[in-house]
């Protein structure tokens, strides 16, 4: 996906994707499907609610007492951290039936939004719409938690990301568009501020890590803004790389909610391509290593008149760390599966309510959505292979373990809007 062989149209564009644009489309399958009844021939008094019971997960987790928001899963240990609107944190193993109880993250006052594990998983970090961020230290061979240090600088976080290859380092966004950068001390577990950026002028709802394979030398960051900028971040000096306005996206309103890097695989070695959706289905390719530099732009879907605005919002973005494939997720429900080397939608699926997750795995895709279900599509052809049934409510996060043993299947462990997480066992 290079400038000048994976993408080859280097000037920026806007288009819709029109219906024969699409290759293939798959609506999953739902066996309780049925034809809508006419409201006039219901009888209201004998009106019963169905509820679908079907649940194919292998064990659970219910100590939640609301909904859970967050879920990770420690990088090496069989252990799982879900944060919900309880205001705790939960620390619960992966491998056991039924999982067991590891402890609890006290403290908070508000809903956990953010739960993450550094990426030696000596630290888990957590953080709450009070915008208190809390760090516990490992001990006992990750058995035990115990408090290390804790911080509040902003009103409210909106996002939380540990640094995947440098030790003990975390960045977080704020809804006053502030964006900080922090490293925990190995040895105590206090808290070095890094840097603090101030350009966003309105919530800074999402960032990751760039051009993480240069090193500890190399501390860089994106982040982007619901005023439809997107910064470039040199967090060693706290100075900007590059910005984008609205002036170099053609003057679109842009409210960015999401973001994904590039595998370097499909960038020539270029760890710093990103993409970005925003909430009107804009969606940005950006090279932060050509002082931002957009590579592609377009708008994804053209709403039909009876859909809300926010049904174009991009929730999610995630890559094929394989194929050039990458999948956005939209609050309608769709999912476009593009080829990257021509821009062009290889698979449209189809899901019954809006997508909240995306992460590509091997040759999957796997989508997790407010219907209360995880799909599980052969990224290539476009099957449907699995979906995972048995909440209520919507899923709001879910992460992919894998097996230490590959004859084992993976695993799915989601966080489940009426308070519960299921475990479920997908094919390979």
């Amino acid at each position: 996906m290079s400038e000048e062989n994976t993408l080859p149209n280097t000037q920026p564009e806007e288009e819709f994707i029109q219906n024969d644009e699409v290759d293939q489309e798959i609506v999953p399958m739902n066996d309780t499907d049925a034809p809508p009844e006419d409201d006039d021939d219901m009888d209201v008094e004998n009106e019963t609610i169905e509820i679908d019971m079907s649940n194919n997960s292998s064990t659970y987790f219910d100590k939640h007492t609301d909904s859970v928001f967050t879920v990770a899963h420690h990088p090496t240990l069989p252990l799982v951290v879900t944060g919900g609107g309880d205001n705790v944190a939960h620390l619960w193993t992966s491998h056991s039936h039924p999982p067991k109880f590891a402890g609890t993250i006290n403290g908070h006052t508000e809903s956990v939004i953010v739960a993450s594990f550094t990426n030696n998983g000596k630290f888990l970090v957590t953080a709450d719409m009070n915008g208190k961020i809390s760090v516990h230290l490992g001990v006992k061979g990750g058995s035990q938690w115990k408090p290390a240090s804790e911080l509040t600088e902003v009103e409210e976080v909106v996002w939380l990301k540990c640094h995947p290859t440098i030790d003990n380092i975390f960045a977080f966004g704020a809804t006053d568009g502030s964006v900080w950068c922090y490293q925990i001390n190995d040895k105590d577990g206090s808290l070095e501020q890094i840097m603090s950026g101030f350009i966003h002028q309105s919530d800074c709802t999402t960032g990751e890590f760039i051009n993480i394979d240069k090193g500890e030398n190399t501390l860089e960051l994106v982040t982007c803004s619901l005023d439809s900028t997107i910064v470039g971040w040199n967090c060693y000096t706290a100075q900007p790389i590059f910005k984008i306005t609205k002036s170099e996206i053609k003057g679109l309103e842009a409210p960015w909610v999401s973001i994904s890097v590039a595998p370097q695989r499909l960038t020539n070695g270029n760890s710093g391509v990103v993409a970005v959706g925003a909430n009107n289905g804009v969606l940005a390719i950006v090279n932060a290593n050509s002082q931002g530099a957009i590579l592609h732009l377009q708008t994804v879907i053209e709403l039909k008149e009876d859909q809300d605005e926010l049904d174009a919002s991009i929730e999610s973005i995630c890559w094929s760390p394989n194929f050039p494939l990458m999948a956005v997720g939209l609050v309608c429900g769709e999912i476009l599966l593009y080829d990257t080397s021509v821009w062009r939608v290889r698979h449209r699926f189809v899901l019954e309510d809006s997508i909240t997750k995306l992460i590509f795995d091997r040759d999957d895709l796997f989508a997790s959505c407010i219907n209360g279900k995880v799909y599980q599509f052969d990224s290539k052809t476009g099957k449907e292979k699995f979906i995972c049934t048995g909440h209520n409510m919507g899923v709001l996060d879910f992460v992919l373990v894998q097996p230490t043993n590959p004859d084992q299947p993976r695993k799915v462990i989601t966080a489940g809007d009426e308070g519960v997480s299921l475990v479920f066992e997908v094919p390979n």
